[in-house]
């Protein structure tokens, strides 16, 4: 296999067959020791944190695939900690979106003057941010998206279609366990000219209460999993 990515939590080889494994690892971000999946850099390792990460992915494209919506994802080896994917084109150099049920965080922090903190947000928000740690992964319209060239207006559109309904599917699923989903992150890219779902579905790239109370992302996955 040849290394073609290596990036902080994951490593990216490419396979014979065209398509490409996701190696999982055990390291975290976060900040002085403190696991915090919104921090830019690499603060700890937890062990056996990259399998579990790998199976809350795998129970949910498992659901998708089920649901008849398609993503990247081929099949596993937990063992191993690896996920083999097809190959895909991300949208210029990263883009992340967002799906909001609940306003709260970063959301507040903007629109807290029009807008109280939990309120729910009726059939979900969808926001798209450029991954560029340096800039705070700022955030971008459909119309810059098209002028900068990035993806045209009939890809934002199957883009946001997906994400809701992708983010309806993972909150009814979390929902059978008394958990209740606040927003959540993905990322899309290119497969064959199609707007499809890629990299992961973690606990990290949600944020999720149970009973009015923040589940941190380690619980989550615990509980997801059933462990």
């Amino acid at each position: 296999m040849e290394k073609i990515y290596e990036g902080k939590t994951k490593t990216v080889y490419q396979l014979e067959n065209g398509n490409v494994l996701l190696k999982f690892k055990d390291d975290c971000t976060g900040k002085d020791g403190v696991f915090d999946p919104g921090e830019n850099s690499i603060g700890l390792t937890i062990e056996g944190i990259g399998k579990a990460n790998l199976e809350t992915s795998i129970h949910f494209f498992e659901i998708l695939k089920k649901e008849g919506v398609k993503t990247h994802y081929v099949s596993a080896d937990i063992d191993n900690a690896t996920m083999e994917v097809l190959p895909c084109k991300v949208f210029g150099k990263g883009l992340e979106v967002i799906c909001r049920l609940k306003a709260t965080g970063s959301f507040i922090r903007r629109y807290g003057d029009y807008i109280a903190d939990g309120t729910a947000i009726e059939g979900g928000y969808v926001e798209t941010t450029f991954k560029d740690d340096a800039k705070g992964d700022p955030l971008v319209t459909e119309d810059a998206l098209v002028v900068l060239g990035i993806m045209n207006h009939d890809d934002y559109k199957s883009l946001k279609e997906q994400t809701l309904k992708i983010t309806k599917i993972v909150a009814e699923d979390l929902a059978k366990i008394g958990l209740d989903l606040y927003d959540i992150k993905f990322e899309f890219g290119y497969h064959n000219g199609e707007v499809i779902l890629i990299d992961e579905i973690a606990s990290g790239n949600m944020r999720v209460y149970k009973d009015g109370k923040y589940v941190d992302p380690v619980t989550l996955t615990s509980l997801i999993l059933g462990k």
